[in-house]
């Protein structure tokens, strides 16, 4: 933990924009190093200009590989484009619509030269293909939609990010990221300069851009997925505070649309992000589930000197708006596995527009008590590995209602049971805890206390162990038969999981269960590390002695 964790950023803590805008323009990358190519992880290709990871010729690479992708998968619809407040979003961007007009593809940008928030897009590449009408949702056939959003999620200023959503919405599948990413570190190896691009000012001006309004679309469109009558009629004292992050006009117009007591908490956008609050390793991340990043919020919710604090629910997003933190006068800020068993419970049990054939999902290092609040209220699990595309199919066909990470993201189907987004909406998340308040009249954290009286309190955490490079690859194609141990602190191991129970996809490591505890272990993709996610619902000292003992099962299996 850093000495400042939690404390203002001070000037030195600061990135020289003008430094990260220019290295954008100015290093080229050498393809023959590996740190310098283009690598489509969990989220999108992501890096700094600085360490000439994210510069133009990476942009124009994967752009022109993403021309490519559509037009060899049929789509050859409009595609919608949106972009965060990181410093590097903006020339990314600007990249981006260049090559596609370049190539003659139909791209929709912000009408109001503005931010948008990755569940925006989402939703709009979902409407465009017809979600919200009685056919629902084409995926094959001429004129589908789909989606870029440059966006590094949380990173640190000096970061950027860049992903594809194919006509399904969501995150793109490793089928679709690693051919794109193929073929753009071909194009860097000396094609890039040759890809045809339309300076932006003509672009803009011409027929192929169309000026599509996502704030309105978006917005208009909430009350189908959350109960804002209920929130409006019962007074619910809203603050939102956007970090710094593409929801920063999203929350008034929200506020002001719907008539709703909110308060945009702090409305201000710097690419430099110098009002914020160092994490836990100095360093400045727009993390709205980090205790050190969400300190200014946590400190807004302080009680006056009649006990009474000036929000009834506090709520944060990060840079692209699709993770969620939830911040209650009672209970600071809400674990985010608690948050999502609360959430789970709530609506599936006030969502009468969903099937009781509709399932939940999680992924598989989110919390157990997620699996004991799904089977009190009798529904099926689906647990996937990480990565919110593995969610994509279910809330797609509205077969999974509601799909979660322990990183604080998630979505959930409209009202009637149809696809809301197919990527995580921290909008739609922080909205619903205000709903929970209006129509129960407790707290989401005063819920969590409930479900830990019926279900257990239970102990979480991650930590890292080293692994070399070949120690990392041999983890990540491990068997079940590899682990030999019956045992894991003092319980009969009960799952030796290698592909997860959802939807049989490999999880690219290991996970051990018993009756009360279980850990899963799965490479770093970019540290020589691997982590070890661990809970146990028998206390702290407990989840010690099931950590230590992971290493040894891991170690064990590769045999070191």
């Amino acid at each position: 933990m850093h000495a400042r964790a939690g404390q203002p950023a001070q000037p030195e803590d600061l990135i020289d924009v003008d430094a990260v805008t220019s290295a954008y323009y100015e290093l080229i990358p050498d393809p023959s190093i590996v740190a310098q190519r283009v690598v489509f992880g969990t989220s999108g290709h992501r890096g700094s200009s600085l360490d000439t990871a994210f510069n133009e010729a990476h942009i124009v690479a994967t752009t022109a590989a993403i021309v490519e992708y559509r037009r060899s998968q049929g789509t050859d619809g409009v595609l919608y484009i949106g972009r965060d407040t990181h410093a590097l979003s903006e020339p990314a961007w600007r990249t981006a619509v260049e090559v596609l007009v370049g190539a003659g593809v139909p791209t929709a940008i912000d009408a109001r030269g503005s931010y948008t928030p990755t569940p925006a897009v989402s939703h709009s590449i979902l409407l465009a293909n017809g979600a919200g009408t009685s056919s629902g949702v084409r995926t094959s056939g001429p004129g589908l939609a789909d989606g870029i959003v440059v966006t590094p999620s949380h990173n640190p200023p000096r970061d950027g990010g860049f992903k594809y959503n194919p006509p399904t919405g969501g995150p793109a599948g490793s089928d679709a990221t690693g051919w794109i990413a193929s073929r753009a570190n071909e194009l860097l190896e000396g094609g890039w300069r040759n890809v045809p691009r339309v300076p932006l000012a003509e672009a803009v001006e011409g027929p192929l851009v169309i000026q599509h309004d996502y704030l309105e679309t978006y917005v208009a469109d909430l009350e189908s997925v959350v109960d804002i009558e209920a929130i409006r009629s019962a007074g619910v004292r809203i603050g939102a505070d956007p970090l710094g992050g593409a929801a920063v006009d999203y929350w008034g117009a929200i506020g002001e649309r719907y008539g709703l007591d909110l308060t945009v908490v702090n409305p201000s956008v710097d690419p430099a992000w110098s009002f914020m609050t160092l994490d836990w390793d100095g360093k400045i991340r727009m993390d709205c589930s980090s205790p050190n990043a969400m300190a200014s919020l946590r400190g807004a919710m302080t009680p006056d000197a009649e006990g009474k604090t000036p929000y009834d629910i506090a709520t944060g997003n990060d840079a692209d708006s699709d993770r969620h933190g939830i911040v209650t006068p009672d209970g600071g800020l809400m674990n985010p596995n608690h948050y999502l068993a609360v959430a789970i419970e709530y609506l599936f049990t006030h969502r009468p527009g969903w099937g009781q054939d509709c399932a939940v999902g999680k992924t598989l290092v989110s919390s157990s008590l997620i699996d004991r609040v799904v089977a009190s209220i009798g529904r099926r699990l689906v647990e996937v590995p990480v990565g919110f595309k593995h969610f994509v199919p279910g809330l797609l066909d509205g077969s999974v209602g509601f799909g979660g990470e322990e990183s604080a993201g998630a979505s959930f189907l409209r009202k009637d049971g149809t696809v809301w987004t197919t990527d995580k909406d921290g909008i739609i998340l922080a909205l619903l805890a205000s709903e929970i308040i209006a129509v129960t009249g407790k707290s989401p954290s005063q819920l969590h206390e409930e479900q830990v009286e019926r279900f257990g309190a239970s102990a979480y955490a991650r930590i890292d162990a080293a692994a070399t490079k070949e120690e990392k690859a041999k983890l990540a194609a491990l068997s079940p038969s590899d682990v030999t141990a019956t045992e894991l602190a003092g319980e009969e191991i009960t799952a030796r999981l290698v592909d997860a129970p959802g939807n049989g996809e490999p999880i690219g490591g290991l996970k051990v269960t018993t009756e009360n505890a279980w850990f899963a272990a799965r490479p770093s993709g970019t540290e020589d590390v691997y982590k070890i996610y661990a809970e146990s619902f028998k206390g702290e000292e407990h989840l010690a002695l099931v950590q230590e003992e992971a290493k040894q099962v891991v170690s064990a299996a590769l045999g070191v």
